[in-house]
């Protein structure tokens, strides 16, 4: 764990999702992670059908309670929940808006939380894999996993 930055404060709530918009594959969540990889200039990240597996069976674990807590297994991690009909590309482009946030120049989150956005962009990680279940309470879980992971400790994400 001391190799993250702020594992703890890397989870979300996503309230009022506005797209509406449903699942419609993986495809969704590559693309949408890395058209923001692109916009700074880093490669692309691809399906990996482990990481996706990991990812699933973690989600399938939060379907009675859709707690926002890590699984804390060997890969990077973002997490969201919302309800309604909330994608995982509607999760990711929340995640993304974290970006104002992060400083490349002094490589720190200034004005607000920054890792979600860090761990999309990080340019070591190429693999992704990533689940959306509906909880019983009705809300969405939606977890992505990074292979490798990032934000280690005084490393830039690109």
């Amino acid at each position: 764990m001391d190799r993250y930055r702020g594992l703890c404060i890397m989870l979300l709530t996503i309230f009022g999702v506005s797209s509406g918009s449903r699942q419609k594959s993986y495809q969704d969540f590559v693309d949408t992670h890395n058209s923001i990889r692109a916009e700074v200039g880093v490669g692309p990240l691809t399906w990996n059908d482990t990481v996706a597996a990991y990812a699933q069976e973690y989600a399938n674990e939060r379907i009675h309670d859709c707690n926002l807590d890590h699984s804390r297994g060997p890969y990077g991690e973002n997490l969201a929940e919302g309800y309604g009909e909330m994608s995982g590309e509607d999760a990711v482009k929340f995640w993304a808006t974290e970006k104002p946030n992060y400083d490349y120049h002094s490589n720190s989150c200034v004005g607000g939380e920054c890792l979600h956005y860090t761990q999309i962009v990080w340019s070591k990680s190429v693999h992704l894999g990533c689940a959306r279940v509906k909880c019983t309470n009705g809300w969405m879980f939606v977890i992505c996993n990074y292979s490798p992971p990032g934000n280690y400790v005084g490393e830039r994400p690109y």
